[in-house]
């Protein structure tokens, strides 16, 4: 089973949906989702963001943080998944922002990538990653990346409500 059909089948078993903000990746992510069968059933749409204008005018950055750290930052990639989420009216938002190259970008150096999910609750989590190889080898590690992000968040956020539901136990 690949990444993106195990999203979506923790996805439906869920009830829940999820949207997606990329940079680098340029719609790869949401390729990759939609590519799955069913994927309408969960998957609410995307936004591309390639610019750093549209982080901050559609999903809602910070422009200080944009002016301060540039569009490849932890901090951006967080406030990407968690503005995607409310944007598109997702329980969970997945983003990806970095330097796919052949250039570095905002100081960085390329393979410099974060990848990160916001979910029901505030769960949220960003993964820093240092990716090898060409661009194309970036871009595909970086939607493989985020997807099992995205894949492991659900899984423990499940398990959590669950230990919750049952009192702690």
């Amino acid at each position: 089973m690949t990444a993106a059909a195990r999203v979506l089948k923790l996805l439906l078993e869920r009830g829940e949906t999820v949207a997606v903000a990329e940079s680098l990746t340029g719609g790869l992510v949401a390729a990759e989702l939609t590519a799955a069968p069913g994927s309408s059933q969960t998957f609410r749409g995307s936004v591309t963001a390639y610019a750093t204008g549209l982080k901050r005018d559609v999903l809602g950055v910070d422009g200080d943080l944009l002016a301060r750290n540039g569009a490849v930052d932890p901090g951006v990639a967080r406030q990407m998944a968690a503005g995607v989420r409310r944007v598109l009216g997702a329980d969970w938002g997945a983003a990806t922002t970095g330097v796919a190259g052949p250039d570095e970008q905002d100081g960085r150096p390329v393979g410099t990538v974060y990848v990160a999910v916001a979910g029901p609750g505030g769960a949220e989590k960003v993964l820093p990653l240092r990716l090898n190889g060409g661009r194309a080898d970036i871009r595909t590690e970086s939607v493989r990346r985020v997807l099992e992000l995205l894949s492991g968040e659900l899984v423990e956020n499940a398990r959590t409500q669950d230990t919750e539901e049952n009192g702690g136990n």
